[in-house]
């Protein structure tokens, strides 16, 4: 099952009574156990991949562990991103990260303990942006390759990646109306067809 989450709703069940996509599946259909593959932070709206039994569950996350999994999201920055003397309209983000021990759930870049981040990006253009605290926003592109915790918000946010963090992004950057980070793209092979399927 593919999904459109909204921002603010939970991919699992936490610890408060929030709805989760997790429990809305369950209450939809009683009879089967609903499996999450992958997730997206609260505050990240878009598709998400839920496996309906097992055997599905298992050869998803095989998909996702050998990166034939094809994920594009899109986020909104502040326009200070094309004040950025000789960034390029596309490129590569690479830089390993670990949990920040002193500081949860915040991520860091580590280049000695971290592990392997990379994410492809393209500056797609300024956009008006009807948002309590902004007019208007740079919308960019992001494809990760891998799938760490908060990989977008911290390639986006660190001063050797875009150096710019995505809008409403109050762990690594300023507040807005919500967190403009949207998964819009997922592509994979059906775990029991072998059919590629895509949705955006």
């Amino acid at each position: 099952t593919v999904v459109n989450k909204p921002s603010g709703m939970l991919s699992v069940p936490g610890r408060s009574n929030r709805e989760s996509v997790y429990n809305l599946l369950r209450k939809r259909r009683p009879e089967e156990e609903p499996l999450v593959v992958h997730r997206l932070d609260m505050a990240t709206s878009g598709l998400l991949v839920v496996a309906r039994n097992r055997y599905a569950h298992k050869q998803l996350q095989a998909q996702f562990k050998e990166r034939t999994i094809q994920k594009r999201y899109v986020a909104l920055l502040s326009t200070d991103l094309l004040n950025r003397v000789g960034l390029p309209k596309e490129g590569t983000i690479s830089l390993p990260l670990c949990a920040d021990v002193l500081d949860r759930p915040r991520q860091m870049v580590d280049k000695n303990k971290g592990k392997a981040a990379v994410t492809h990006y393209k500056i797609i253009g300024k956009i008006p942006l009807h948002d309590s605290y902004y007019s208007e926003a740079v919308k960019v592109e992001l494809r990760p390759e891998t799938g760490r915790t908060h990989q977008l918000r911290v390639h986006c946010a660190h001063s050797e990646g875009l150096s710019c963090p995505i809008l409403g992004d109050t762990l690594y950057g300023k507040r807005a109306d919500r967190l403009y980070l949207h998964a819009e793209y997922l592509a994979f092979t059906h775990p029991t067809t072998g059919k590629p399927l895509s949705f955006e």
